[in-house]
């Protein structure tokens, strides 16, 4: 269960959509963080292995590097 309070305009946005379509205003709210999460977890795992690689955890290859050790430069 999850409760949220927004600002007044989307609110109108969203009851607006909601009315237009036949949908409930919990569908849409739904709908947008399920495609706004994976953004979000790209994001924080993208920063964490940022931080790892500047900390010297981590090791990074350029792609040329690769594909010269993987035979497939030209």
């Amino acid at each position: 269960m999850l409760a949220i309070r927004l600002p007044e305009d989307i609110e109108k946005r969203l009851e607006a959509l909601a009315k237009a379509t036949g949908r409930t205003k919990t569908y849409y709210a739904r709908e947008a963080i399920l495609e706004h999460l994976e953004d979000l977890e790209d994001i924080y795992l993208a920063e964490q292995t940022l931080e790892r690689v500047r900390r010297g955890e981590m090791t990074t290859h350029s792609l040329d590097d690769v594909e010269r050790d993987l035979g497939l430069a030209d």
